[in-house]
């Protein structure tokens, strides 16, 4: 989950990493740190966020055409200076950052300790270090090729980068299981945990496969595996703008994101998907699409904002597929003995592609037979990669480490999936077909007038921003969207914030409302609308704080409600795409309110390439 940017070539290399850690710090913000070979392995880190690094090196002798630098998420240790990263080896002449977890560290540890190794903090990653250099001093081999053997003798996830005292032009990499992407520039080299950091300076990218190690050497990048093959290089273009990586005039990463939904939201239907001739298509399902069609049983797996979208699908699925349809947390799913059959589909729901517990799902899903579809937004991350076919959401970098335009852009590929399915099965009739997709064309709009309503939610957050908890109550399709209006909140405010199905609330919950209950209702017109009038009556006689979400022009809830939010009206599976909007705002705003970091919220990282 931590953030790593390495350079070597012709310009000044702590520019380009502070510049670099910047723009990952969504991945982690506990501690920074770089490394440069300046008349020495120099290594300046410091507990807190990049701006604190920076602050720290601010005078010092930076000058230098090579370097490394980690932004952390802490796993082994604390967050401190002494934990932070790059860390050095036994005797100082190599340096490493890692992201990812070295399950055998200890083991390893207790060897070195009684070899006369001593340590300076509590990390798994400085372990390491010292063992690459430990295997370099026994073996009298080159550097790489200690590091080669190092990684067949250690257990868990990493991405890494090392550098040595003793070679200015040498930087090596690896990975498994946690991304590593390897920029190619003109006589200059770009590593970096996803191309954030390189896009500025060149387009042109080696994406690192697992168990791969890539070594970049007098102005030369070589590629080989774990098992000493050599590979060749396969250089990709990216598609990506600078600006789509900026705040654009926003105050925040997650405010611009919520607005650019109308934008994303079409982006993932281009091409795609045209209503005045029916047309529906998705290149990447192409060669499996009977496999979903013919499929006794679907299972979708996912964290997250992702498993919130992966239960909107689950209804989508099955009203119009007729597939009975499971959703699992991958984190579950990946422990637990499942029963998948050969020939089950299952579908992999994740923005960053790089989800450490859905990758190991995917893997005992395909270890008992089962075909494996990707939902994902990053290109060329490992679950695309890791799956037999799958569909990009093409929703744009998403930096904000609370997923907003990534939930809408994940249900709009979904809902396309199984349309797909549905027509071609003969589930759906060609009526409804056309009415859906439609109204998905419609959507973008909708969402564009939703996002309208910004200064009257604003409003309602000045009113509640020193609640001490929420509860979020939805029916049927609005369900999952109660579930992640109430995960909004509190990973961004800090507020304790749960979501129930608004029948539940007589089972347990009910038993919280009281005066200083903020209960917010998704309660738009549709096949529970009579059911969720009672319950916000049960509500209101209990002298609970109605926050209404409904559909405009409704006017008998809004004799019930406190506050009233009218969204634009839609067909009712399409609407968790609209009604999930003023959420956003509403825990945008009180968490902006309250003074909390949204776009880096504490304890969180955007991509959770570890356990």
């Amino acid at each position: 989950m931590c953030g790593i940017v390495a350079y070597v070539g012709h310009r000044q290399a702590s520019d380009i990493i502070i510049k670099g850690l910047k723009r990952l710090e969504y991945r982690g913000y506990d501690s920074a740190g770089i490394a440069l070979l300046n008349q020495g392995l120099n290594v300046y880190k410091k507990k807190g966020k990049v701006s604190e690094l920076e602050a720290f090196i601010k005078g010092q002798n930076l000058s230098s055409c090579i370097g490394m630098g980690h932004t952390r998420w802490a796993t082994h240790g604390e967050p401190n200076d002494e934990n932070a990263h790059p860390h050095y080896s036994a005797t100082k002449k190599l340096a490493i950052i890692h992201n990812g977890i070295i399950e055998n560290y200890n083991s390893l540890k207790q060897d070195l300790l009684r070899k006369g190794h001593r340590f300076l903090s509590e990390t798994d990653t400085e372990v390491f270090i010292h063992f690459i250099e430990d295997i370099k001093e026994k073996e009298g081999c080159s550097l790489d090729e200690a590091v080669r053997l190092a990684l067949t003798k250690v257990v868990g996830a990493y991405a890494i980068v090392v550098m040595s005292l003793e070679d200015p032009t040498l930087l090596i990499a690896a990975r498994k299981g946690s991304p590593l992407v390897v920029g190619v520039g003109k006589g200059e080299f770009f590593m970096a945990s996803d191309a954030t950091p390189i896009i500025e300076y060149t387009n042109e990218v080696v994406y690192l496969n697992d168990q791969e190690i890539a070594v970049v050497n007098k102005g030369k990048l070589t590629i080989k595996n774990t098992a000493n093959l050599p590979l060749t290089p396969y250089v990709q273009t990216v598609d990506l703008a600078l600006e789509a990586i900026e705040k654009g005039g926003f105050e925040h990463f997650m405010i611009k994101e919520i607005f650019e939904q109308p934008r994303s939201i079409k982006d993932c239907m281009r091409g795609r998907l045209d209503s005045d001739s029916g047309r529906l298509v998705l290149g990447g399902l192409r060669d499996y699409i009977n496999k979903l069609v013919h499929a006794d049983r679907m299972i979708i797996v996912a964290c997250g904002t992702s498993w919130h979208a992966g239960l909107v699908a689950e209804y989508f699925f099955e009203e119009f597929c007729r597939i009975p349809v499971e959703v699992e947390y991958a984190s579950e799913f990946r422990y637990r003995n499942p029963i998948v059959r050969e020939g089950d589909v299952v579908i992999a729901i994740s923005q960053s592609g790089e989800t450490a517990d859905t990758l190991a799902a995917i893997d005992l899903a395909k270890s008992k037979g089962a075909i494996i579809f990707g939902v994902c937004n990053v290109v060329g991350s490992s679950i695309p990669r890791a799956t037999h076919a799958g569909a990009y959401t093409h929703a744009g970098p998403e930096i904000g480490v609370a997923s907003t335009k990534a939930f809408t852009a994940q249900l709009t590929v979904l809902n396309m999936i199984a349309l797909s399915v549905a027509q071609r099965k003969g589930s759906i009739t060609e009526q409804k077909f056309h009415e859906l997709l439609v109204e998905m064309e419609n959507i973008p709009i909708k969402v564009e007038k939703a996002l309208q309503l910004n200064s009257q939610i604003h409003t309602i957050a000045d009113e509640f921003k020193n609640a001490r908890n929420f509860l979020y109550l939805g029916r049927g399709y609005n369900f999952p969207v109660a579930l992640e209006g109430a995960l909004k909140l509190k990973e961004i405010s800090y507020i304790h914030a749960e979501g129930y199905p608004a029948a539940e609330m007589k089972h347990g919950p009910i038993a919280l409302i009281d005066e200083e209950m903020p209960v917010v209702f998704i309660a738009t017109k549709d096949s529970s609308y009579e059911k969720v009038v009672s319950n916000i009556q049960e509500v209101k006689a209990r002298k609970g704080r109605v926050i209404a979400i409904v559909t405009e022009g409704d006017t008998h809830i809004r004799k019930m409600a406190e506050f009233v939010i009218e969204v634009p009206p839609t067909l009712e599976p399409l609407m968790p795409l609209i009604a999930v909007i003023p959420l956003q705002l509403l825990s945008y705003h009180i968490a902006v309110m309250r003074g909390c970091n949204v776009d880096q919220p504490r304890n969180l990282a955007k991509s959770v390439t570890v356990e």
